[in-house]
């Protein structure tokens, strides 16, 4: 039986988000990037994150290169898509509605916001219907 997936920390998301806009980074980049001075402790720090997130199959490492560089092995929108569920699964029996319900009527979504996830669910709805799906 597969592992589930593990949650990623606040300081691991910190690594995600910078490679992510980045690409890909080496330790040192990545500690200049998340610290203002970075230290030897603070280079130890971000290497033994990435290698958590590299157990976790979040980051991949290039090991041709010196010094070693780093790059998302997971998306954001995955990452995204990950947590959510889990987040329903813990509060919600599983299902995605009430989280979402409760997004929208937070009232934080712009018209723009609005629209788009009006496309997109007519978009879901056609395509249900294309596969003779309710």
């Amino acid at each position: 039986m597969p592992r589930p997936p593990q949650d990623v920390t606040d300081a691991e998301l910190a690594i995600l988000n910078v490679l992510w806009d980045r690409g890909k980074a080496t330790v040192r980049e990545l500690a200049e990037e998340l610290y203002d001075k970075s230290s030897a402790s603070q280079h130890a720090t971000v290497q033994k994150l990435l290698e958590r997130l590299e157990g976790k199959g979040c980051v991949s490492r290039d090991r041709d290169s010196w010094p070693h560089t780093f790059e998302p092995a997971i998306a954001r929108e995955d990452l995204i898509g990950r947590q959510l569920q889990q987040t329903a699964d813990k509060l919600c029996d599983g299902s995605l509605q009430p989280l979402l319900t409760h997004l929208v009527k937070a009232g934080r979504l712009s018209a723009e916001d609005r629209q788009s996830l009006r496309s997109l669910l007519d978009q879901l709805n056609q395509e249900s219907r294309r596969q003779g799906k309710k």
